[in-house]
């Protein structure tokens, strides 16, 4: 990646984050983890309490590329084939024919997720994962980029299901908003309270420039330390006494693009160690599941990859 390239990814995200800036307001953080997960062409699970803003975030992404999107309500009664499409029969050519779903799409914005049936949930696993749809023994390819954002409540909401650790290890990274500071919220206020800044919103990417993007991080510099580094942090969660599973090989891999996304995005053509840092939180902690001496204990998952961090060395010669 050249300084060319820098300077086209620089000009491309700042101008995403601008816009989802305008809808979610206070939250550079959280816009950072999705511009990354965007950039190293994952999936977000945003997870948090209802009203802090997960669906308008997911919807200000989406709508700042002009591309294919599309959005799906989980709710209780949805069906598998709901979210991926279904075999019609033809009664004119005497055959069936494919209706596709609407996981076809560049963006594909998952609303409230857990209030589907784990049967269902299970429908985005393949899609995810391998960016196709196999439906009656067919197998349809999915365009690129493809992006699922999903939104859900906390697990002791009302009407929920606890996702799959196969389907929360599919997604790259996780990440909770939380509640405005009080000059947030009447900033807020001020803003939306006499028109809808989301339906103002126009494209200032497409679906060609994020995709050449994506291919360009892939080439991000990351060295042999840095990654027998990523993968110590990874082993290292699952030999603790507080972990009942640790996180995934997928995970490590998941690491590494988001560490070289984060590189990109801070103006680096290779990573360093406060890159795999930047990161590690984010897509770690929604892999871990706790034993119950830990929810006793009121550990957190950031708090165990915050004491891996802490612990694992760094390598000294990891810049280059």
């Amino acid at each position: 990646m050249g300084a060319a390239d820098l300077s086209e990814l620089h000009a491309t995200v700042s101008a995403i984050a601008t816009n989802i800036e305008r809808v979610l307001v206070g939250k550079p953080e959280v816009v950072r983890v999705a511009l990354v997960t965007l950039l190293a062409e994952g999936h977000l699970l945003v997870e948090d309490v209802p009203g802090v803003g997960k669906t308008s975030l997911a919807k200000a992404l989406a709508r700042s590329i002009d591309c294919s999107v599309s959005r799906i309500q989980f709710t209780p009664d949805l069906l598998p084939s709901d979210v991926t499409g279904v075999s019609i029969y033809n009664r004119q050519n005497g055959g069936f024919e494919f209706r596709p779903g609407p996981v076809f799409a560049n963006i594909v914005v998952g609303d409230e997720i857990n209030r589907a049936s784990p049967k269902t949930q299970s429908a985005l696993l393949e899609c995810m994962e391998e960016r196709q749809v196999t439906v009656d023994r067919t197998t349809y390819q999915l365009d690129r980029p493809f992006m699922v954002i999903a939104t859900q409540n906390p697990i002791e909401m009302e009407g929920t299901y606890a996702l799959p650790e196969a389907q929360r290890d599919r997604f790259t990274a996780r990440v909770s908003i939380g509640y405005p500071d009080p000059a947030a919220e009447l900033a807020m206020v001020d803003e939306h309270s006499g028109h809808d800044p989301l339906a103002e919103l126009q494209p200032v990417s497409n679906a060609e420039t994020v995709r050449r993007l994506i291919e360009r991080v892939r080439s991000v510099h990351i060295s042999q330390e840095l990654r027998k580094y990523s993968v110590d942090l990874v082993t290292a969660t699952r030999t603790l006494n507080e972990v009942r599973l640790g996180a995934s090989p997928r995970a490590t891999l998941q690491l590494i693009r988001a560490a070289r996304a984060q590189a990109a995005l801070s103006g680096r053509e290779y990573v360093i160690p406060d890159d795999v840092h930047a990161v590690a939180i984010p897509v770690l902690t929604h892999r871990l599941v706790l034993t119950t001496e830990a929810h006793a204990a009121r550990r957190s998952a950031a708090d165990i990859v915050r004491s891996v961090l802490q612990r694992v060395p760094v390598p000294r010669a990891a810049q280059r």
